[in-house]
């Protein structure tokens, strides 16, 4: 397996309304490297997780001015990949 695929995913986004969205249209939210294309997301989702990815939505977040502690700076632009599963495929983060 291309070395590449391992490190194009950053890690899951897992929040209220990533949930919610997952549940209504059976899909995944995560972070990617800002530099990943969508059908290197798809690979990277189906062999790491073993599922069949249906479609690659991707957006950009822009950088936003922050200050901490009297001083001025900008947080680093990320990306968001939703990726949508066929039907039946699932993946689960939290174990019970």
């Amino acid at each position: 397996m291309n070395k590449r695929l391992y490190e194009v995913l950053l890690a899951p986004l897992v929040s209220e309304k990533t949930t919610k969205a997952g549940e209504r249209e059976n899909s995944v939210t995560f972070w990617v490297k800002p530099d990943a294309r969508k059908p290197e997301i798809k690979q990277a989702v189906e062999s790491l997780f073993e599922v069949k990815v249906e479609a690659v939505r991707t957006s950009n977040l822009r950088s936003r001015a922050i200050r901490v502690g009297g001083r001025n700076g900008r947080s680093k632009g990320r990306k968001k990949a939703y990726v949508t599963l066929m039907q039946g495929h699932e993946i689960t983060f939290a174990e019970d």
